[in-house]
């Protein structure tokens, strides 16, 4: 026995030295450790954070541990995303030209709720000039925390998600709320004045100004448009109804053109490169928001890009957060509960946190013909497997990840 748990020491202390010391993008996120639900009896916040030297791994659903909705003229609901982020701990510069925060989830909140953008993904007209802002045209459904679900069942917050984190004390340099795709944390609304980590406590303001205008015939860079392209008369629209109505001003807020700044904080004594959530001095929320318009470092793939983005493959070794010191990770099985069996319609399969990654799965009926099957399952998060439309008899789950195949029986009833 000390033999076993003189190796397990020195192996996991090879691991850490290998991936580096615990920093805030590992132990920054809001860990369900209890088994908490959220919205819909579904698990909240983070299930599992999971990290090598160069990328951390975050699963989760997408649900929050606070109480959400309802969203008023929202037909959507929140459902389980399964997303498994992944986000670059050795995060540059992009010196190249900037990529766009575009729709969909941008970055992710440090209890696993996704962020997006200042875009309701609709433009005036249909024309792809004038893009609608969010926060004005689907204000009226964010519920108390300021968020909402998308088609889809995504839930997400365009805006400073304030159930979140205090919003109102602004005594205290803010935390980390979350990071954006590029792998730059996101901050509350409150920082240190000077960048070097000095100065009073003050609210971060957005150098993003209202334009000067009486008529939306023109862009913010002077282009002149076509009448085709106008938009809306301010009479009927405000302004700041749409992104083009704001215009970057540098200087005239703390922030740059990316709605952040290079500086010292609590987590980066060094300093870092930091986003910031902007509202007023009333807690409104301010554009652009949270990040953009466009990402300062470079974004690696697996993130977005449609439907399937958010939902990563870990192909590397990785060490789980906090660390799992049992032998079943060092072994590295397959683990897993599944129920109820017998079932008449779905049977639910929860992968153990310490089981392993990857995870492949079938159903196949007694004559050998695969009914249903699943890919890239996950630790920490439970799946659906749908039966209802099966005959009743037995079924046969296979799963696989790595050199490690296991059956299970699953009986279907009426």
């Amino acid at each position: 026995m000390k033999i076993l748990s003189s190796t397990l020491i020195i192996l996991l202390f090879s691991v850490r030295t290998l991936f580096g010391q615990l920093t805030s993008d590992v132990t920054s996120w809001v860990i369900n450790s209890t088994g908490l639900t959220g919205y819909a009896g579904i698990l909240s916040n983070v299930q599992k954070v999971q990290y090598s030297d160069n990328n951390v791994y975050i699963s989760c659903t997408c649900i929050p541990g606070y109480s959400i909705g309802p969203w008023m003229g929202n037909p959507n609901i929140p459902i389980n995303q399964n997303f498994v982020f992944k986000l670059t701990r050795k995060p540059i510069k992009n010196t190249g030209v900037a990529v766009a925060v575009g729709l969909g989830h941008t970055g992710v909140w440090s209890n696993g709720v996704s962020i997006f953008n200042a875009d309701d993904a609709h433009t005036y007209n249909n024309k792809g000039v004038w893009h609608q802002n969010a926060y004005v045209f689907e204000g009226i459904s964010f519920d108390d925390c300021l968020g909402h679900p998308a088609p889809g069942g995504e839930y997400h917050h365009h805006v400073n998600p304030r159930c979140l984190y205090s919003d109102t004390n602004d005594s205290i340099h803010s935390p980390i709320i979350g990071y954006a795709f590029d792998g730059f944390p996101i901050y509350g609304a409150y920082a240190f004045t000077k960048t070097d980590g000095t100065g009073a406590i003050k609210r971060m303001k957005s150098s993003y100004q209202l334009r000067n205008i009486t008529n939306r015939t023109t862009l913010a860079d002077g282009t002149v448009l076509t009448s085709d392209k106008y938009g809306p008369d301010l009479a009927t629209k405000a302004l700041g109804s749409y992104i083009q109505d704001y215009e970057y001003k540098a200087g005239s807020g703390d922030l740059d053109d990316h709605n952040g700044r290079f500086c010292v904080t609590p987590d980066y004594p060094n300093g870092i490169y930091a986003y910031f959530v902007t509202i007023d001095a009333s807690l409104k929320p301010v554009y652009p928001y949270t990040l953009g318009p466009t990402y300062y470092g470079t974004v690696q793939a697996g993130n977005t890009g449609g439907p399937t983005g958010g939902h990563n493959t870990i192909n590397e070794p990785v060490l789980s957060y906090p660390t799992v010191t049992s032998t079943a990770e060092i072994n590295n099985q397959i683990l897993y509960s599944l129920s109820p069996n017998p079932t008449s319609d779905f049977a639910y399969i929860y992968f153990d946190p310490s089981s392993m990654n990857n995870i492949n799965g079938a159903i196949y009926n007694s004559k050998g013909q695969m009914m249903a099957s699943y890919k890239n399952m996950q630790p920490s998060i439970s799946y659906s497997f749908d039966l209802s439309s099966f005959p009743s008899g037995l079924y046969i789950l296979k799963l696989e990840s790595g050199n490690q195949h296991i059956t299970q029986k699953i009986v279907k009833i009426k």
